[in-house]
């Protein structure tokens, strides 16, 4: 896959595309990473990539025109980028546009800054992405983070097989508790079952937690969560006994 993003701070991308798995992903040969600096694509000696808005207001606003230039080039190097906006406006990111994302051979980035970008170069968009109802710096933050979850699922980024298979949202769920040594710390000990060397509990138990932390949390996700019979039969009965009621209780 290769991943293009067009902003007017490129630097900073050094430190996250350099480190962690989007770095392996990089030696391993499976993401190809360009951060380009939209000020290339200006003509003025200051390379202003930014102007006063029309009709007045505060702040100042991103001019389409380096856009449009910088976007024919670097079409033009290959296949057409998918090409993707950050903006408060647009779609609420999720697992499963993560996971669409990752299907494309090759992304491009549209990072905004200061007030926004003018609206004529959303016409370029393939897609618009929110991370949520909040305000950031930059779309170079919000692209990192979008960045992070598309790269990471792809096929050998992860160094488990079935790495991503488990996590949070993969099955439309919240992801069980996860314990590692020591077995009790601080009167906390770590659930019995996990040491039983029963997989088939451990499985059980998993799903189980699975379901009772979704319900506790993001109740909204078990409406669209592919549940079986015996899903509903738990939540069923973690609802008569109270989404806090004993774990005995319910698993007994």
């Amino acid at each position: 896959m290769r991943i293009d993003t067009l902003s007017t701070f490129p630097d900073m991308y050094g430190s996250v595309m350099g480190s962690s798995m989007m770095r392996i992903a990089q030696e391993k040969g499976l993401l190809e990473f360009h951060a380009h600096d939209l000020r290339r694509w200006t003509h003025d000696r200051h390379r202003t990539t930014d102007d006063d808005p029309y009709g007045g207001g505060a702040g100042l606003v991103m001019k389409c025109d380096p856009i449009f230039e910088a976007f024919d080039e670097l079409a033009g190097e290959g296949p057409r980028p998918h090409t993707v906006f950050l903006t408060p406006c647009g779609e609420p990111f999720c697992d499963a546009m993560a996971r669409e994302l990752g299907s494309y051979g090759r992304l491009l980035f549209i990072c905004g800054h200061y007030e926004g970008i003018d609206e004529r170069a959303y016409s370029l968009a393939d897609r618009q992405i929110s991370l949520g109802d909040y305000v950031l710096t930059s779309g170079e933050l919000a692209s990192m983070v979008v960045i992070d979850a598309v790269v990471r699922k792809i096929p050998g980024v992860l160094g488990a097989q079935d790495g991503a298979a488990d996590e949070s949202f993969a099955d439309g769920l919240l992801e069980p508790p996860q314990y590692t040594r020591p077995a009790e710390f601080r009167g906390m000990a770590v659930p019995p079952v996990l040491l039983s060397g029963d997989h088939g509990a451990v499985a059980r138990w998993r799903r189980q937690e699975s379901l009772r932390r979704t319900l506790e949390r993001r109740p909204d996700l078990l409406e669209s969560a592919p549940l079986t019979a015996d899903d509903m039969l738990y939540l069923d009965k973690l609802r008569r006994l109270g989404q806090n009621g004993p774990q005995a209780d319910i698993n007994g």
